[in-house]
């Protein structure tokens, strides 16, 4: 089954469109994780017991694409990704729901990758039939740049919360207490729902006011991706 979720036209607001897909973040001046030969994931937080899959067995035959655009809360775009596999509410209804504690009310989900980094979703944006555990990009599997072996994708919300490297999955009873951030992550402070549409780009500022700030950002990461000539730079024909 394939999905378009993208206007060929239309961007959110703020947002401009380039040709080429880096590898974007603050962790982007490291190498990728190294991928297990048999990479899992672990399912914990409020379940009787963690479950542990392979990416191989989550993923299975009955798999999905999706053609959708990938927005950066710096405020770059870019349009047509095609990804492929599984739906997040699949993967749910499958396996985490019936091992929910009894009594318990599932709110929120952290999604953590393999190189540290994490993102606690709300459990109903999840859900929406365009998001996916995707293995696949562009009809080739991921690659380190681009989150293999298994990358959260959903187009309704910034990059940052499009967690790469997926290794564990926790479902929780409501939202973790903040703890003390850094500096930086005080300045740039994540919205807690990251919806592109709505351009939740900061915790407490009003998108547009904050947009100049990620613009400056885009400029210089951007231009040092183009210099590294990573793989994406290419073009966008090669990632589908």
């Amino acid at each position: 089954m394939t999905k378009t979720t993208h206007s060929p036209a239309a961007l959110p607001p703020g947002q401009r469109r380039i040709d080429f897909f880096p590898r974007f973040g603050r962790r982007v001046g490291q190498p990728p994780p190294p991928v297990p030969a048999h990479p899992t994931v672990v399912f914990g937080g409020a379940l009787t017991a963690p479950i542990e899959i392979t990416v191989d067995e989550l993923v299975g035959t009955d798999r999905h694409e999706l053609r959708a655009d990938f927005h950066c809360v710096a405020g770059w775009s870019v349009t047509g990704l095609a990804w492929e596999g599984v739906a997040f509410a699949d993967v749910y209804q499958r396996y985490v729901a019936p091992a929910v504690a009894p009594g318990t009310i599932v709110t929120h989900v952290m999604v953590r990758g393999l190189d540290g980094e994490h993102f606690v979703a709300e459990l109903e944006d999840l859900l929406a039939d365009d998001v996916l555990l995707a293995d696949r990009l562009g009809g080739r599997p991921l690659d380190g740049a681009h989150g293999a072996p298994l990358r959260l994708v959903n187009p309704a919300q910034y990059g940052y919360a499009n967690i790469k490297h997926v290794c564990r999955i926790d479902v929780l009873a409501g939202a973790p207490a903040a703890g003390s951030p850094a500096l930086l992550d005080r300045l740039l402070q994540s919205h807690p729902r990251a919806r592109v549409w709505e351009e939740e780009r900061h915790g407490t500022l009003p998108g547009w006011l904050i947009r100049p700030v990620y613009r400056a950002i885009k400029f210089v990461m951007l231009s040092a991706a183009a210099r590294r000539g990573e793989p994406g730079h290419q073009s966008k024909v090669n990632i589908g």
